[in-house]
């Protein structure tokens, strides 16, 4: 899946937040996005997704050369993107296993219980949880950690082609980041590519992105390898 952004312009509830943002990611690839606070980084991943709340007012976002900003978020969900929340919503009454085995079904209508049990174990063990996690309701009552946990096992089960991990290594410790990271760094190849928004280069020691971008005022002002994302964190964002 190749992702073009070209000359992006994005408000929200009448204040402009993107302003003429252009960035192509393509298939194999792991860029990073770095940025301060108000920068537009979030803004960014929900106007991918497809949020209501987020309108384009100007560019385009073609997915292998075809717009998507006529499809809703389910549609292009079906075409393979996928978004991580940064504080990924609680829902009370429904298991992680229902939820879980709700979307293989949307995706896979043949599949039985016992192969998604299969395919499920294979994926908690990857993450380092047990099949207890998934009788708990999702997200009710989880750590931050668990959350993001939560978010990789649906990646694991949708296995979508574009990934936007928003804060991804938000309220993480040490050993929980490194599993995480395994889990993108695990998929990565020519069927399968990720956006990473983060605010610190932590993190992307365990990605080793192919591009790092920093974000300002709704544009990207500079681009590059790792080394500048160590530059960002010895500098700071203004002398970018």
């Amino acid at each position: 899946m190749r992702i073009e952004i070209r000359d992006l312009h994005a408000s929200v509830e009448g204040k402009q937040v993107l302003g003429g943002l252009s960035l192509t990611i393509n298939p194999g690839e792991l860029h990073a996005l770095m940025g301060p606070n108000g920068s537009g980084k979030s803004t960014l991943s929900f106007v991918i997704a497809g949020h209501p709340k987020y309108a384009v007012t100007k560019g385009d976002i073609l997915v292998d050369g075809k717009s998507i900003l006529g499809l809703s978020p389910a549609e292009r969900a079906r075409l393979g993107i996928f978004l991580s929340f940064q504080q990924p919503p609680s829902i009370e009454g429904v298991s992680v296993f229902k939820f879980l085995f709700a979307l293989a079904k949307a995706r896979q209508p043949e599949l039985s219980v016992i192969d998604f049990k299969k395919r499920l174990d294979a994926n908690l063990a990857q993450i380092g949880l047990d099949r207890s996690f998934v009788e708990r309701d999702v997200n009710a009552g989880f750590s931050g950690g668990e959350r993001k946990r939560a978010e990789m096992l649906q990646l694991l089960t949708l296995g979508p082609s574009f990934v936007i991990l928003d804060e991804l290594d938000s309220g993480l410790d040490v050993d929980s980041l490194r599993a995480l990271a395994q889990v993108i760094t695990g998929k990565k190849g020519p069927d399968f590519s990720a956006l990473v928004v983060t605010h610190y280069p932590r993190i992307l020691e365990y990605l080793k992105p192919d591009v790092v971008h920093v974000l300002q005022d709704g544009k990207i002002v500079a681009s590059g390898d790792m080394r500048l994302a160590v530059k960002v964190e010895e500098e700071g964002y203004a002398r970018q």
